[in-house]
């Protein structure tokens, strides 16, 4: 009977225990519940995109106003970067890449002894010849203008030195090379005025304003007096 009394008395201590360790459990569980943040991970601050058509895009070189001014000097330090490929001078040998003396209007693909890729002889069809614009696109980033070409040249990015190189390039074999004429189009802001109509266009007369010559007379308005022939 004792040992009976004993059995129940150490099954309730167990249930006892039990207990109170789930009750403990459930407790401490609402105590420190976890709270998700509002935001997740980091937040990182990005900018907002620009409006679409803000973005400012670059116009081509006025040739016909920074060829004359270009400074050869530093055109030709500029072309330190080709050495190592090209030759310039008249009569040069042909390198890694061909010999550039008069290269400014020049056929694309036309040096005489020198084994061109396919892309650049297909290229005959973008840019018949090396033009002042043809020469920027190419040297701003040759692979991208022509994809496939051997040229391994990154590019030049900076438009002031491309723009002295080419200069320079032209007085190596190419002076006769015509440049265009000035072309306000090309200076900044030069296209957004071409574009914008004149103000007085299709601007109605100011009343008591004399006729334009040509135009309509205005409706009620008295007839212009002739004037006398001079004696």
């Amino acid at each position: 009977m004792s040992g009976d009394l004993n059995f129940n008395k150490i099954m309730g201590a167990g249930l006892a225990t039990a207990f109170v360790i789930l009750i403990a459990q459930q407790v401490s569980g609402a105590v420190y519940a976890p709270k998700a943040p509002e935001k997740m991970g980091y937040f990182v601050d990005v900018p907002e995109e620009a409006a679409a058509g803000a973005e400012e895009v670059e116009l081509p070189p006025d040739w016909g106003t920074l060829i004359p001014v270009a400074d050869l000097a530093a055109g030709e330090a500029a072309y330190a970067r080709c050495i190592a490929c090209h030759t310039v001078n008249a009569g040069g040998a042909n390198g890694i890449g061909p010999n550039l003396n008069g290269v400014v209007g020049r056929a694309v693909g036309g040096h005489a002894g020198f084994a061109y890729s396919e892309a650049m002889t297909g290229h005959t069809s973008v840019d018949p010849t090396w033009s002042l614009d043809a020469l920027d696109k190419f040297i701003t980033a040759p692979g991208r203008y022509v994809p496939g070409t051997k040229m391994s040249f990154a590019g030049l990015r900076d438009t002031e030195a491309r723009v002295n190189l080419i200069a320079y390039l032209r007085s190596q074999g190419s002076p006769g090379f015509a440049v265009p004429a000035p072309d306000p189009a090309r200076q900044p802001g030069g296209a957004a005025a071409a574009a914008a109509p004149a103000a007085t266009d299709g601007a109605a007369p100011v009343d008591g304003a004399a006729p334009v010559d040509g135009a309509a007379p205005v409706e009620g308005a008295p007839a212009a007096t002739e004037a006398a022939p001079a004696a």
